[in-house]
């Protein structure tokens, strides 16, 4: 069983069973601090176990090593971001729709979200570490927005062309956006909504009337 560490030091065990409870607290607890220092280097497992409350030796009772608790951080993560925008992607009444709302859900996510989306990208692994695990939910949240592309193209409401290609240059524009927004706060950025209109009407040629 599992020691865990209360703020001043006092400590009781789990109870039997509560180990995937433990794992996501410490999950929790890496997130947190990647959030507030943006280093994993500067963040250790003894750091982590503190934060969570728990003693250090407990972190290796749920994860062989400081990379695999960090590829757990980077996954969790990203399935929340993959929920958000296939929650809206399938909300819509017709393609263009459906498309504009995941890709405006996945730029809310980073706008509003900022740490947790940094923790997604800027999060640096070995590249022993890049197991199937984030590979999986990356490359499915990918096919997400190439299937909305291709479901426009299918439609006749966006022009013809390799789905996977445009998604490439949406998906890079997006971040592209996103990101400046985060750095350059001071900078007069049009409404966020108007702005991906404008992003999805050029490279995906579906009119700009049918995105607004």
């Amino acid at each position: 069983m599992v020691e865990r560490a209360d703020r001043s030091g006092d400590r009781s065990r789990n109870p039997q069973g509560e180990g995937a409870r433990l794992r996501e607290e410490l999950i929790a607890a890496a997130g947190r601090l990647l959030m507030k220092d943006g280093n994993p280097n500067s963040v250790s497992l003894r750091a982590i176990a503190r934060e969570a409350g728990v003693s250090a030796p407990s972190v290796y009772l749920q994860f062989e090593s400081k990379d695999a608790l960090l590829r757990a951080v980077v996954v969790e993560h990203f399935a929340a971001l993959q929920r958000a925008t296939d929650e809206r992607m399938t909300s819509g009444l017709d393609p263009v729709s459906s498309l504009y709302a995941g890709c405006l859900a996945y730029c809310h996510f980073a706008i509003e979200q900022p740490g947790a989306y940094r923790i997604i990208f800027e999060t640096p692994l070995p590249s022993s570490s890049a197991v199937a695990g984030e590979e999986r939910l990356g490359m499915a949240a990918f096919q997400v927005l190439v299937d909305g592309i291709a479901s426009c193209i299918a439609a006749g409401v966006a022009k013809p062309a390799d789905p996977f290609a445009v998604a490439t240059n949406v998906w890079n524009s997006m971040h592209g956006m996103v990101s400046l927004r985060q750095h350059l706060t001071r900078f007069p950025w049009p409404p966020i909504d108007d702005q991906l209109a404008g992003i999805l009407a050029a490279l995906t040629g579906i009119d700009r009337e049918a995105l607004t």
